[in-house]
């Protein structure tokens, strides 16, 4: 059963996989090939927030388990998915960077203002401190001063061209009653 709730203000294009119940907030914009799939429950990804290209989000049922209404998947704001990457983190906080072909595996908590290095692959289930760094061959940790910078100028790019080369998902307004 997919229910999703799009923001007026996404942009969503119609080549990406949304599949189980997903909010996509304001300002969000997913990619063609991407795929955003709410398996155990929910998953409501925040405003400003971008999905690139074969990017995989995953909230997954483990054995045994079936779908929970309670059990919601919560992405933040203003988050960087790029190209390759597959999360399935247990939560996801703000202004996190997950570069490509990363990998988060399944009981990961991403806090805020975390940046998980091309290619680095995080498979022990743990909660990451804040401003957490993995980059290089062996994922090194280190934590940052700082939380990365919204990507502002490259959301109000990508909300002007998409449209003109994607066909977009719809957004369903709401009935007016007199």
């Amino acid at each position: 059963m997919n229910k999703l709730k799009i923001a007026s203000s996404a942009v969503v294009c119609v080549e990406s996989k949304l599949k189980g119940t997903v909010s996509v907030g304001s300002m969000t914009v997913i990619h063609p090939k991407a795929s955003v799939i709410a398996e155990a429950g929910p998953i409501i990804i925040g405003e400003n927030n971008i999905i690139e290209e074969q990017v995989v989000i995953m909230h997954r049922l483990k054995d045994g388990e079936e779908w929970d209404e309670s059990r919601v998947l919560k992405i933040g704001s203003n988050n960087v998915f790029e190209v390759g990457c597959v999360v399935n983190a247990s939560a996801i906080g703000d202004h996190n960077v997950i570069e490509a072909k990363s990998y988060v595996g399944e009981g990961i908590e991403i806090t805020n203002g975390c940046i998980i290095g091309a290619g680095c692959q995080l498979t022990v289930p743990e909660k990451l401190q804040d401003n957490s760094v993995f980059s290089g061959s062996s994922c090194s940790l280190s934590i940052a001063p700082d939380r990365p910078p919204a990507q502002t100028l490259q959301l109000e790019f990508l909300s002007k061209v998409l449209p003109n080369y994607h066909h977009l998902k719809k957004v369903k307004k709401p009935e007016q009653v007199n």
